[in-house]
């Protein structure tokens, strides 16, 4: 029998976690289906993302590994899942625990080890970071004497 999986995500600031994830998708059953979190969705919970939506998903349909692309705009999966036949569900573990209610309708639910520090957020926070840092060295630096 061929296993639907689905690979949920915002995969902003696309990075290479992403990839895994996606490809480790890839690997569990004959059809991958990725969902791509729509703006609205995103700005639900959380800052809204660096890269607009339409930008992410044509990255995401630009992969090998997906058979279908499809928005995402809901974090609740249930009618998803129905509507769609999935049989496994493959977040990244920063979500862990939140779609265990998915194995009550019979789907294998996999939190993607995300790996040490790599994430669209901890990378915003650094390029912040550094932005700040490269303000405050102009705005506290000596200005050359004018002759």
């Amino acid at each position: 029998m061929s296993k639907i999986v689905y690979v949920s995500g915002t995969f902003d600031l696309f990075h290479r976690n992403h990839l895994k994830m996606i490809e480790y998708g890839r690997g569990l059953g004959e059809t991958l289906i990725v969902g791509v979190s729509t703006d609205e969705l995103v700005c639900s919970y959380k800052n809204p993302p660096a890269v607009p939506f339409e930008e992410r998903i044509a990255i995401v349909e630009a992969l090998k590994y997906p058979d279908v692309v499809i928005p995402q705009r809901s974090l609740e999966h249930t009618q998803r899942i129905k509507d769609l036949n999935i049989d496994i569900f493959v977040v990244g573990d920063d979500w862990r625990g939140k779609y265990d209610y998915l194995r009550d309708l019979g789907v294998k639910v996999f939190y993607f080890p995300y790996g040490a520090g790599v994430s669209s957020s901890n990378l915003k926070e650094r390029i912040y970071d550094q932005y700040r840092n490269l303000i405050d060295k102009s705005d506290k630096h000596e200005n050359p004497d004018i002759v």
